[in-house]
């Protein structure tokens, strides 16, 4: 299975969201972001159920495994994780975030995502209080703030959602990445740089860029504020 692994912080990552990109040519498109220096792209996977939308399983991700060395950031937001874990780790997820809201028992799940060998992450959804993860966030290898619903790319940021960041970084080691996603760009990335995000998914603002390298370029500039 996974022998790919997140990159260690410190340092900021941007992380595709393939959401965003020419589902007729995802493999040239991840090719141009990877030629631009990105380590990471993100899989946004939907059931229809836990969010209002379909997009992709395992067998997507196993063609566009052949086709990628990056890290498989992939986001389920689905309403059984459990059930299809496996299933996407052996097409090729190298990590694996869930919903606290989706699981009985996070911890189990967590120590069952590392011994499929892929790294574990929790989600917290724009309305979820930290709370909810403080027991399960220490023993994840990135916490993920959604800064918009889930559902569909292309919504405004919500801040009052990322400041979560802030008590996040309070409670993990310092070897747990946090990644925020939803409504990024370089006018709003400085905001959750600057109370803790480490982790940048960003898809309109990358793949809606004729210059893919442009565009990240400029999200990290904007960063770096």
């Amino acid at each position: 299975m996974s022998q790919r692994h997140l990159p260690q912080p410190p340092g900021i990552q941007i992380s595709p969201s393939i959401l965003s990109a020419d589902f007729a040519n995802l493999a040239s498109e991840i090719a141009e972001v990877e030629s631009a220096g990105v380590q990471i792209i993100h899989l946004d996977v939907m059931d229809g159920h836990f969010v209002p939308n379909i997009t992709m399983g395992p067998p997507v991700i196993s063609k566009l495994r052949k086709c990628s060395n990056s890290v498989f950031d992939t986001h389920l937001m689905i309403s059984d994780p459990m059930k299809y874990a496996e299933d996407f780790a052996k097409a090729g997820a190298d990590h694996i975030t869930f919903h606290i809201e989706t699981v009985d028992d996070p911890v189990a799940f967590i120590e069952y995502l590392h011994s499929l060998g892929v790294t574990a992450g929790v989600s917290l959804n724009p309305d979820t209080p930290v709370e909810s993860i403080e027991e399960v966030a220490p023993l994840c290898d990135m916490v993920l703030v959604m800064t918009v619903h889930p559902g569909f790319g292309g919504q405004e940021y919500i801040d009052s959602a990322a400041r979560k960041c802030i008590r996040i970084k309070e409670i993990i080691p310092s070897n747990v990445r946090i990644e925020v996603d939803g409504g990024i760009n370089p006018q709003t990335i400085a905001l959750p740089v600057s109370y803790g995000a480490d982790t940048i998914v960003a898809g309109h603002a990358v793949f809606s860029k004729p210059d893919r390298k442009s565009a990240i370029d400029a999200l990290l500039r904007a960063a770096a504020r």
